[in-house]
């Protein structure tokens, strides 16, 4: 079974039912059973026509449940419109789908689950141990976002911000379970981009292709985190990186800049340094600046900061910090670097421990911590 072709065909199967008057949750529930019907009988008689097979049993199942239920009238009258069998229409619906998935209405978490099912293809329990909770509770979440936009017309103006946010957060979820969601996440901005000729999907798919070619070198064979700085960049991923590269360049060169453009030219820079004493870390920080402009986020300032200690020195740095709100997440551990950076290795590594007790995850706390200790160490020598 091609478990790849299946998942490409879903959404566009989905949004053919919805396209004919299928509310949402009905028409993704009969593509479910038409999947497990694949499943069940193309090992053995594949079809010519994958996807006019898939939507012709779709839309049996969906005109079966409908006739279950005499309650609904605006259904019943679907039956006698019945498309006769054969290839699928050429049209391709899966971007409405992916503005869909991303409705203003749902909740973040909301939407990454229900645009991983709809449009990912992924079954529930993938995406259930990809986020390390009960597939029962992620089938609650998913029926939920379901019912939630089954009541929205499937011709409304999607929100390109709001769809680029909820793959940009698939993406920051990494790997857990037996889905690669970094990946998965690559594989649907690269869908998105091949249908939406935008500057800022573009922006997006080059900032994952060139975070995702540092992955390997992210996290040491004991699972322990490695800062940039410290990566092997002989085992970066040259072709990831040139592709993004030149995504990005033509996305900058049509003078139409966001926020996703500017971290992947951040990320570019840093990709094209051979050593990290070489990084440009001068236009880092001017792409920064835009990066405020653009977005004043506080998360956004805080890597200013850090980029300015390099550029003009950790005082300049820890100046730049002071702005900042001390609850800011990842303050702390700025704080401490730029500290030892300075040469305070009492506060550096005072900051270091007490970030540990605020670290988001075990593997930045262990981190951390390991840096609180290496530096009570050479005060102690």
């Amino acid at each position: 079974m091609d478990e790849a072709l299946l998942r490409s065909l879903t959404p566009s199967v989905l949004a053919i039912l919805v396209r004919r008057g299928a509310d949402f949750a009905a028409a993704e529930d009969a593509v479910q059973d038409a999947l497990v019907e694949a499943v069940r009988a193309w090992p053995a008689d594949r079809p010519r026509d994958p996807k006019g097979w898939l939507v012709t049993v779709a839309w049996r199942r969906f005109l079966d449940a409908t006739r279950a239920d005499a309650a609904r009238r605006r259904r019943e009258d679907l039956l006698d419109q019945e498309p006769a069998p054969g290839p699928a229409p050429a049209a391709d619906d899966t971007l409405r789908l992916y503005f869909l998935c991303a409705h203003p209405s749902l909740t973040p978490s909301s939407a990454v689950a229900l645009t991983l099912r709809a449009v990912g293809g992924l079954t529930t329990r993938q995406i259930a141990q990809a986020y390390l909770v009960p597939e029962a509770t992620m089938a609650q979440r998913i029926s939920r976002a379901k019912r939630t936009v089954s009541g929205v017309r499937f011709d409304q103006p999607g929100d390109v911000a709001t769809v680029l946010r909820v793959l940009y957060l698939v993406f920051n979820e990494g790997y857990s379970g037996d889905v690669d969601l970094a990946a998965e996440a690559i594989r649907l901005t690269r869908q998105l981009a091949a249908r939406f000729d935008h500057p800022e999907v573009a922006g997006l798919l080059a900032l994952m292709l060139l975070h995702h070619a540092r992955r390997a070198t992210r996290t040491a064979p004991d699972g322990s985190l490695v800062p940039l700085a410290e990566q092997d960049r002989g085992r970066w991923d040259t072709r990831l990186i040139a592709e993004g590269v030149g995504i990005l360049q033509a996305a900058l060169a049509r003078d139409r800049l966001g926020e996703y453009q500017a971290q992947a030219a951040v990320a570019a820079l840093h990709a094209d340094a051979p050593t990290a004493e070489e990084t440009d870390w001068v236009q880092i920080v001017e792409w920064y600046d835009e990066l405020v402009r653009l977005t004043g986020s506080p998360v956004v300032r805080l890597g200013r900061a850090v980029a300015v200690g390099e550029a003009d020195g950790p005082r300049a740095g820890l100046a730049a910090l002071a702005a900042l709100d001390d609850a800011l997440p990842r303050r702390t551990a700025a704080a401490a670097y730029l500290h030892e950076r300075d040469g305070d290795l009492a506060t550096a590594a005072r900051l270091y421990a007490e970030a540990a007790r605020e670290a988001p995850n075990l593997a930045e706390r262990d981190y951390l911590t390991r840096q609180a200790a290496r530096l009570n160490t050479r005060r102690s020598r």
